[in-house]
C-alpha cells in the first residue's frame, strides 16, 4: 500500500500572494467593502491519483470558475452580504470525473476578524480570508439598526408629547377665555343693572313720588 503524501503550500507564497491582493485590492476604492474571499494557507493531506505525481487542487463555488492552487492570484469568490455559497475543494483526475475533497456553504458570519478554517479529517486543512466578512460586522449593522430604531422610537414619543402639551395649552386657554368672557357679560350685566335701578330713581323724583308721605 502506498504511503500517502502530504502536499504543503508554502506558507511564504501564499503570504506573499496575500499580500500582493490585499495591496492590489486597496489600490481600487471601496473594493475592501466587498466580500472578496482569498486563500491564506492550505494543507493537503491526502492524494486521491493512483499514479504517483502531485496532485492538482483547485476552489471552485457553484456556478463560477475553478481557481487552481497554488496559483493564487485574484480572489477565489466574492461572498453576498448574508447569503451562503455552496463551494468545494477538488482534485483534478486524469481519468475519470474529479475527486471531491470536501464541498460546503461558505458563509460570511463564519468569518472571525476576517478569518476561517476549514478543517476535513486525512483530507486538508484550509484557511481562507475576507477582509469585510465576520459576525464583527453584522453585529455592527444590527447595532446601527437598533440606534436607528431607537432613534425613530424617541422621535414619535416626543412628537406625542408635544402634541398632548399643545392639546392642554388650547384647553387651558379656551378655558381662560371662557372665564374672562363670562365675566365681562357679568360687569356688562351689573352696570345694566345699576344703569336701570339709577333711571328708577330719576323717574321717580321727577314725579316726586319719594316725598309722598
Amino acid at each position: 500500500m502506498r504511503k500517502p503524501q502530504i502536499l504543503r503550500i508554502s506558507a511564504i507564497s501564499i503570504s506573499r500572494i496575500f499580500l500582493f491582493s490585499y495591496v492590489l485590492l486597496r489600490s481600487i476604492p471601496g473594493i475592501l467593502s466587498s466580500r472578496f474571499v482569498t486563500l491564506g494557507s492550505i494543507e493537503i493531506f491526502k492524494n486521491h491519483e493512483l499514479l504517483p505525481s502531485e496532485p492538482t487542487v483547485y476552489f471552485r463555488c457553484q456556478g463560477e470558475n475553478k481557481t487552481v492552487f497554488p496559483d493564487v492570484k485574484e480572489p477565489l469568490t466574492e461572498l453576498p452580504n448574508t447569503k451562503c455559497k455552496r463551494c468545494g475543494l477538488y482534485e483534478k483526475d486524469n481519468l475519470k470525473s474529479d475527486d471531491v475533497y470536501d464541498e460546503w456553504e461558505l458563509c460570511p458570519d463564519e468569518f472571525v476578524h476576517g478569518k476561517y478554517t476549514h478543517f476535513k479529517d486525512n483530507e486538508f486543512n484550509a484557511t481562507f480570508i475576507c477582509l469585510a466578512c465576520g459576525a464583527a460586522s453584522g453585529s455592527t449593522q444590527n447595532s446601527s439598526s437598533n440606534n436607528e430604531a431607537a432613534g425613530n422610537k424617541s422621535y414619535v414619543a416626543l412628537v406625542i408629547l408635544i402634541s398632548v402639551l399643545a392639546s392642554v395649552a388650547t384647553i387651558i386657554g379656551a378655558m381662560a377665555v371662557y372665564r374672562y368672557l363670562q365675566k365681562r357679560k357679568r360687569e356688562r350685566d351689573q352696570a345694566r343693572f345699576l344703569k336701570l335701578f339709577e333711571e328708577s330713581d330719576g323717574i321717580e323724583d321727577e314725579l316726586g313720588l319719594g316725598h309722598v308721605i
